[in-house]
């Protein structure tokens, strides 16, 4: 049987609701549709290992944001997609003290530009850990924020699990927001989708290279997941198109094996990545210090 792939929870319970051919609840699973500054939000909640089983999902919250205003530069598009994003982060961040350390970390490979969000998110990120500690007078207001763009195993021969470790373990956060590019079943949330979630994150899973995850049983503290669906996967792709076009009754035999390794990417994502970068740096930036303001965060960053 020809498995889908997809790192979104909510196309996950789509495919269940698809696989089960009925809109009837499934069971440990609770989702509903909202609304945050415009954007369509759809929340699923997995509550227990038998909803984590039907989704492959572990149990925990997971935000999807429809950011396809942006892509179509409509008007204050960005500012209310940074708005949207902080305000769904800030959420999830909870009761979090104010001056509680986070560590922000970048996950993917530079040099390839769909696995370049996580890198390029940190340079958009309001780093303040080292002006906290060396002027107080001047910084208090600041929550500590410390930044790291991992690197991958190719690259550095270091797991990005482990430089996170060693560098949780030295500055000791109380949280951790981890960014990373995710897969997609389909071309119509590539680039255009951000999955929050407070259940880490797998590195390398948008490119299906799984390296050791980043949770709290591998950090000890709360790990917040940041993804944006940058690929597709050619066989699911394939598999999608069909079925729109009328070819529902193809047998998903056919397609196993077609593809493997090829993934599906938008031809101007140098540009995708750049808008999307910013809109998360910035995002992140207000929800960590809330006292700042969008025009604030410009500021600071230029």
């Amino acid at each position: 049987m020809l498995q889908r792939r997809t790192d979104l929870a909510v196309e996950a319970h789509d495919l269940w609701k698809e696989s089960a051919a009925r809109e009837t609840a499934l069971p440990g699973v609770r989702a509903r549709d909202d609304t945050r500054e415009g954007y369509p939000v759809t929340r699923v909640e997995i509550l227990d290992h038998q909803g984590a089983r039907a989704l492959g999902k572990p149990e925990g919250q997971y935000v999807t944001l429809e950011l396809s205003g942006l892509e179509r530069r409509e008007p204050e598009a960005l500012p209310r997609a940074v708005r949207a994003i902080a305000a769904e982060l800030t959420a999830l961040l909870g009761s979090l003290p104010a001056q509680a350390p986070v560590l922000v970390v970048g996950l993917g490979n530079r040099a390839i530009t769909p696995d370049a969000i996580g890198p390029k998110t940190v340079e958009h990120t309001l780093v303040t850990r080292h002006l906290v500690s060396g002027a107080p007078e001047h910084f208090a207001a600041f929550r500590p924020v410390a930044a790291l763009a991992a690197g991958v195993l190719g690259t550095t021969g270091v797991e990005s699990g482990e430089l996170a470790r060693a560098v949780a373990e030295r500055i000791r956060p109380s949280c951790i927001i981890a960014v990373d590019a995710l897969a997609s079943r389909s071309l119509k949330r590539v680039c255009r989708t951000v999955q929050l979630s407070d259940t880490g994150i797998s590195p390398g899973s948008g490119v299906g290279n799984h390296r050791h995850a980043l949770d709290r049983s591998t950090l000890g503290v709360p790990v917040l997941a940041v993804g944006v669906p940058t690929v597709v996967d050619a066989a699911t792709l394939a598999a999608d198109v069909l079925s729109e076009a009328g070819g529902a009754n193809l047998d998903p035999e056919a397609l196993m094996g077609a593809g493997d390794g090829l993934i599906v990417t938008p031809k101007d994502i140098d540009a995708q990545m750049a808008d999307l970068s910013k809109v998360l740096g910035y995002a992140i930036t207000l929800a960590l210090q809330p006292h700042l303001t969008l025009e604030d965060a410009e500021l600071l960053l230029s």
